[in-house]
């Protein structure tokens, strides 16, 4: 009589994470993450948007409501016919989009050079480069904000220095400007470029650039050539994840760029607290969503493509 245990030895872990209870346990997590703090916040605002302002607690009226033994459902439009029949809505849309473009250009312009910088430096020097990149994270994003005020203001160091020494005899506007608005941004940014584009060049493999240098390459045709396509995907989730966050930036436009900078995140705050029209506000927020979702798409899949790679 043959032994059981023998005929089915046990399965081993990687057996095991393929039975379908187990498996849907460890994916179901995230994507009950995503539907408790992604979706039903997103449903909410969702509804919100198809409501009519009122004079109330709270201030839009009910989408459902039980008369005569009856359920009715009513959904207004005039949230969204506002918005796109009001130019300060769509300049403000396209400000933030036409920001968050040039800004994620100006990081990129930054952010790659010393990105391939800290990933050719010798490797016990790396740890050190890249504490340096993070630390000024580790100060308040406001006060870190508040700072360049002091610095770009008509009176701050950088007017008073120009001028101590003669350079200029008028302070210069800097303070509420695009220019203030864009130094913000790239500051407080660029990390988010640095990083994955530091995570891509740090994995290249380097014989690639020694065998285009025993064929006759320069360097600057072997970055063109080689490191440069190698390293795309780090160039588009670094991009990504500045761009997607400015568009809705909120706190450096307000601080730093004044009345002239209309952003959507200044619009929305706006509308949300000081106008007290919450539809308007919702149907802000979920055009801009809607728009966002393309380069999110484009993140996620890159994002996908990168562990494949490895």
């Amino acid at each position: 009589m043959s032994n059981p245990t023998t005929n089915n030895p046990p399965k081993s872990r990687w057996d095991i994470a393929r039975l379908p209870g187990i498996r849907w346990s460890v994916i179901g997590g995230p994507y009950l993450w995503l539907g408790i703090f992604f979706l039903l916040p997103f449903f909410i605002v969702a509804k919100i948007s198809f409501a009519d302002a009122q004079i109330s607690i709270p201030p839009y009226s009910a989408m459902m409501e039980w008369v005569d033994n009856a359920l009715n459902i009513r959904l207004s439009l005039g949230s969204y016919i506002w918005l796109f029949g009001d130019t300060l809505y769509i300049n403000a849309y396209w400000n933030s989009l036409k920001i968050a473009f040039f800004s994620t250009v100006f990081c990129l312009l930054i952010g790659y050079p010393m990105a391939y910088a800290i990933a050719k430096a010798p490797a016990y020097q790396q740890p050190t480069l890249l504490l340096l990149i993070l630390m000024p994270s580790w100060t308040s994003f406001l006060i870190r904000v508040y700072a360049w005020m002091g610095l770009l203001s008509n009176s701050g160091y950088i007017n008073t220095f120009l001028q101590s020494i003669g350079i200029i005899d008028a302070p210069i506007q800097m303070m509420n400007t695009y220019f203030s608005v864009y130094i913000g941004i790239v500051y407080s940014y660029l990390p988010f470029m640095i990083l994955p584009l530091y995570a891509n060049l740090s994995k290249h493999d380097h014989t690639l650039i020694e065998a285009a240098s025993d064929l006759g390459a320069r360097k600057i045709t072997s970055f063109f050539r080689i490191t440069l396509p190698l390293s795309k995907n780090g160039v588009i989730a670094g991009s990504m994840l500045v761009f997607i966050p400015v568009v809705g930036e909120y706190v450096i436009p307000e601080l730093l760029g004044g009345t002239g900078t209309p952003m959507i995140g200044k619009v929305l705050w706006q509308e949300f607290f000081d106008n007290r029209d919450w539809p308007v506000a919702s149907a802000l927020a979920g055009i801009m969503i809607l728009i966002l979702i393309i380069p999110i798409s484009i993140f996620q899949h890159y994002q996908q493509k990168e562990l494949e790679n490895r």
